[in-house]
């Protein structure tokens, strides 16, 4: 299946409104088939509900930061060469504590979703393991201490920066200001260690792409 079909399938699903999560379906999208790195967070927030574009919110430019000094040059770069999605495709809504909710299991079908987006895009794909955004190839039940600074195949299995293996996953913590996880000196040096090692695959990979536009 295409990307382009793929996109009219997301585009077209109202599953949550039938199933009572969603009053109304707004997917978020943003890729394009020659992107050869795949970044996935957990659910869009609610101002990309409504310019239904990815990673528009507070933590927008933290995480734009930390991409460019992972070996981007700029947001526009980013958001052209990187296919964004995330966990669940709509905004799930806000829950009793006044943050937004948490996806839950069976909400938007996730998993083949990301697995058909991800069979014609990526080699190399920054993830965001913080609650459900968690690839389903990580390590299950590690802390984020265990997983922010390493890098991954898609069995799970740690990677040595220096072996020959594609995709990679490259976890990251959540660019939120709710979580509280990067107030830590050590949990600084994780994200930096990551950064690092996210570098030299972005560049090879955004070098290829430009190649073989």
């Amino acid at each position: 299946m295409g990307l382009a079909q793929l996109h009219r399938e997301i585009l077209g699903c109202t599953r949550c409104v039938e199933a009572g999560y969603l009053q109304q379906a707004a997917p978020v999208l943003s890729g394009y088939p020659d992107n050869r790195i795949m970044l996935i967070g957990q659910a869009p927030g609610a101002v990309e509900a409504v310019r239904r574009l990815p990673f528009q919110g507070r933590s927008r430019k933290v995480l734009m930061g930390w991409l460019m000094r992972g070996g981007f040059s700029s947001e526009a770069q980013i958001r052209r060469q990187v296919y964004m999605t995330s966990i669940t495709k709509c905004f799930p809504g806000k829950g009793s504590g006044g943050g937004d909710r948490r996806p839950r299991p069976g909400r938007g079908r996730p998993v083949p979703l990301i697995s058909r987006s991800a069979a014609g895009i990526g080699q190399a794909r920054a993830a965001d393991p913080g609650g459900r955004a968690r690839p389903r190839p990580l390590p299950a039940g590690r802390q984020l201490d265990t997983l922010v600074g390493r890098l991954f195949d898609l069995t799970g299995r740690e990677v040595r920066s220096r072996e020959r293996v594609r995709p990679l996953i490259v976890p990251l913590p959540h660019p939120s200001g709710a979580s509280r996880w990067l107030n830590a000196v050590e949990n600084r040096l994780l994200l930096e260690q990551a950064l690092r090692r996210l570098r030299p695959l972005a560049r090879s990979l955004l070098d290829a792409q430009l190649v073989g536009a």
